[in-house]
């Protein structure tokens, strides 16, 4: 998979945007308050988990290639005890960050480690992890904001190149399509469009030119067609807006299949 972003950018962006996020918990009526987009969770459960996946995925960089996450961090990760008062909290969050900004620094963007992905369009590497990490940082800035009661969009460069990394990374597998083969394409507000297909041969995306004014699109060529800004997409994609915030052309029903699936990576 092309890595839209340069590795320094990918960092720039993991700071940046946990920087947002400690922000939104700092400005929060209440660690008690309930995350919406996370029903089961408060905001202090959702710091406890991007926190905590910092830590845990600042190990497996450190780890360097493996068949699976090292078991010390899988420990530690569950046995996460966090400080109650909110000054400290931001603080570990802070410290959280820095972990994994130094794992991936001292690893590089091309040292392989374990990842949960198929590694089908992805690449198990450091790289591969600050992309995703930008990512899980954005998407749960977005859930802490509407915690606080004052939600704002994905920044347009975080956004765009969120939209291709969870076609490529959270739905690429090698999983039959347990339906009709078919294609969803996600065109960006911004200009950029992709096409994710699925067969029996499982799943799998790849840019395609946005339409335009002249060309039209064709809609022949894939069962669903989904218009928004890329933060909507990505929002969309993470199950964080539903589908009729957007525009869809084609077969709905088939987006609702999309959502259901569940492929083995």
């Amino acid at each position: 998979m092309e890595i839209n972003l340069e590795f320094p950018e990918l960092l720039r962006l993991i700071d940046e945007r946990s920087t947002a996020f400690r922000t939104a918990v700092a400005a929060a009526p209440s660690l008690d308050a309930q995350v919406p987009t996370c029903p089961e969770w408060t905001l202090f459960d959702l710091v406890k988990h991007l926190g905590g996946g910092d830590r845990f995925w600042a190990a497996i960089v450190g780890a360097g290639p493996a068949d699976a996450p090292p078991a010390e961090a899988a420990a530690a990760r569950a046995a996460l005890e966090l400080p109650r008062e909110r000054e400290a909290l931001v603080a570990w969050l802070a410290a959280s960050t820095q972990l994994l900004l130094s794992a991936l620094r001292e690893a590089g963007p091309d040292t392989g480690c374990w990842a949960w992905w198929s590694g089908l369009q992805t690449p198990r590497t450091s790289g591969g992890v600050a992309q995703h990490r930008v990512q899980e940082s954005a998407v749960h800035t977005y859930d802490a904001q509407l915690a606080a009661g004052a939600p704002q969009p994905l920044p347009a460069e975080v956004a765009l190149d969120g939209v291709e990394e969870f076609l490529f990374t959270c739905v690429a597998s090698p999983s039959a399509w347990p339906h009709k083969p078919t294609a969803f394409d996600f065109h960006a507000a911004e200009g950029r469009s992709w096409r994710l297909t699925v067969d029996g041969d499982g799943a799998r995306s790849t840019r395609i030119p946005a339409p335009t004014a002249a060309t039209g699109e064709d809609s022949d060529a894939a069962g669903a067609s989904v218009h928004g800004t890329a933060s909507e997409l990505v929002l969309y994609l993470y199950d964080r807006i539903p589908a009729s915030s957007l525009h869809v052309d084609g077969d709905a029903g088939l987006l609702d299949l999309l959502r259901a699936w569940e492929p083995e990576h």
